[in-house]
């Protein structure tokens, strides 16, 4: 939802909402800058009969000149010294009124009597009987947060109850999402199942509990061949197939299960569900999104799981799920000629389940389904179209790095252009292989990069964090494993891209993948603008840190503390800076509820 206050003194603050997460901008002109050491932000919560003022980390050095790991502070004393700021411990439905306190004067004697900006706002409920429901995990193991609550600990090194606490924590809903979408399905509906990895026992406990109580519940895995030696001698056996099928077994899953062998070369990466109500077998709903059945696509890296209500859809991936069944596309034991003629037809009969418009003025408010592998690069092309020619912004998850196309696009781009956001799980660098050819774009070109990244070391008071590798919860991906784009979330036709597919070749002409897009919807963009700004800006932080680590001009201790006079911040916020193109999205912003 969308929300902006009355102007007073110079000030207005813009809102937009998800389920957990508030992002603010605040508007400020020159009078009201004048003097300004920060805000102190209230929050009221009616629902529980509370009000306080909001908890924050920097600190003057004046008045706490040595803080340590365990200090927080009140903004009362030590305020915002921001324009931008986000409430990521919202619940959601819920009502909220917040209030910005200007505060100027010294650190040591805070004059607290500017009127206050007050604005009412309320989250997106999670689960609803809406067309969408949106799920996020937390994604953010590595946080000051989790050492605090967990200690750092893995969270089966924790007493069994605060391994539970643990879990439910980094998973916040996404883990119960997916089980209340398998609990929907009743005696003589169908479940139609396709899974990339399928290794998470409570998701096959609950799927043979479905089948117990009388659901038909058809099962689709990747079960490729992929096995080999290594040159120490190692057998590694094929993944996932092997963690699959031990998965089922253990589960006493009885209901029918299709492997899928054909194309080894490829990877079988959807994770979807359909649901068919009754003897009619009608379809109903969709469950689809990043999310593997593992106990890190669930509780480590980052990920989204998408619940549509909508039969229209559920009948095209109900087709796409039913030509999968079929195991198609070329085989090992065929000739170079087979291969090429089975995979041909496949592309051929995935093309056809559905009509994808590849220019972005063409595509229809609503949804629409876009399924893999698909012949040449069109679809891609589409994307990188939404990214390139966004008004005023687009913003992207990339687990594998930045396509070439993506950047040969984006490296003619200005200061004065949209800003992009690309959230990456590495830091994008040149590599031996393409050193020669490596594209740089960056904040000449308005593209603003993080990747996932820890403190490896205690800065500040903020302590040593780690990770979901560390953690023993993901082995690849450790970060950022969502995939989708926003194009122009914050106008009133804001475009979102969501699914299975990495925004890379292999994921548009290879690989089986389901992408959903979304136009018009701005309930769905809001909820992933907001999750996108916590995710993006937790890791800009930390992928600062990380690139400055040894860099000669690092930024020394005296960053880490709030400034003691306005100048020292508001330059910051000069037209044209990063932080004040930031407000002017906010300050752009359309549709409020």
């Amino acid at each position: 939802m969308r929300f902006r206050s009355s102007k007073i003194d110079g000030f207005q603050i813009f809102a937009v909402s998800g389920t957990n997460t508030v992002s603010f901008a605040i508007q400020a002109n020159a009078a009201a800058r004048k003097g300004l050491l920060g805000f102190a932000v209230e929050r009221s919560d009616p629902k529980e009969k509370q009000r306080y003022f909001m908890l924050g980390f920097k600190v003057f050095r004046s008045v706490i000149p040595h803080p340590d790991k365990n200090t927080q502070v009140s903004t009362f004393d030590h305020p915002i010294q921001s324009f931008v700021w986000d409430d990521f411990t919202g619940k959601d439905g819920r009502s909220y009124e917040y209030f910005f306190y200007p505060l100027r004067g010294e650190p040591k004697h805070l004059d607290h009597s500017a009127r206050p900006i007050s604005i009412k706002v309320k989250t997106e409920p999670l689960f609803t009987d809406l067309e969408h429901d949106v799920f996020f995990n937390r994604g953010v193991a590595s946080s000051q947060a989790y050492n605090r609550k967990f200690h750092n600990k893995r969270p089966d090194q924790l007493p069994a109850a605060d391994k539970q606490k643990a879990l439910d924590w980094l998973s916040r809903e996404l883990d119960e999402a997916i089980l209340g979408f398998i609990r929907a399905a009743n005696r003589d509906d169908t479940l139609l199942c396709c899974f990339y990895e399928f290794r998470y026992a409570p998701v096959a406990d609950a799927i043979k509990e479905a089948t117990d109580r009388g659901v038909n519940v058809r099962l689709i895995i990747d079960a490729k061949v992929n096995e080999y030696t290594d040159k120490k001698g190692k057998l590694h056996e094929s993944f996932p197939r092997e963690d699959n099928l031990t998965t089922i077994d253990k589960a006493k899953i009885k209901s029918s299960v299709i492997k899928r062998e054909a194309k080894p070369n490829d990877i079988q990466h959807n994770k979807f569900m359909v649901l068919l109500k009754g003897v009619q077998q009608r379809p109903v709903e969709v469950w689809t999104g990043s999310t593997n059945i593992s106990l890190g696509g669930i509780h480590g890296q980052t990920n989204v799981g998408h619940w549509i209500r909508n039969a229209d859809i559920a009948i095209k991936y109900q087709a796409y799920w039913e030509l999968l069944s079929k195991d198609p596309g070329g085989r090992a034991d065929d000739n170079a000629a087979q291969v090429r003629q089975k995979n041909a037809k496949f592309r051929t009969d995935v093309e056809a389940l559905h009509d994808v418009p590849l220019e972005i003025k063409l595509l229809p408010k609503g949804i629409t389904p876009v399924f893999s592998p698909r012949t040449g690069l069109k679809v891609l092309n589409l994307y990188v179209d939404m990214v390139d020619t966004a008004k005023r912004e687009s913003s992207i998850t990339l687990a594998f790095g930045v396509n070439k196309t993506f950047k040969e696009k984006l490296k003619d781009n200005t200061s004065h252009s949209q800003v992009v956001f690309l959230l990456l799980e590495q830091k994008d660098k040149p590599t031996k292989r393409n050193r020669d050819t490596f594209v740089v774009i960056n904040a000449s070109n308005n593209v603003y990069k993080a990747w996932g990244s820890y403190l490896r070391e205690p800065i500040y008071q903020w302590t040593k964090e780690t990770n979901a590798k560390i953690l023993k919860l993901n082995q690849h991906v450790s970060y950022v494993h969502s995939k989708f784009l926003l194009m122009d979330p914050l106008s009133r036709d804001p475009i979102v891209v969501t699914g299975s597919a990495n925004f890379s070749d292999p994921s548009t002409n290879a690989n089986d993948e389901n992408m959903i897009i979304i136009r018009g919807n701005q309930r769905v963009a809001d909820i992933y603008f907001t999750e996108f700004n916590r995710i993006f800006f937790h890791y800009y932080f930390r992928s600062v840190v990380e690139a400055t680590a040894e860099h000669p001009n690092k930024p020394g201790e005296d960053d880490q503390f709030l400034k003691e006079a306005p100048e020292e911040w508001l330059i910051k916020y000069r037209p044209g800076k990063f932080r004040q193109k930031r407000v002017d999205l906010f300050a752009n912003l359309e549709g409020f509820t």
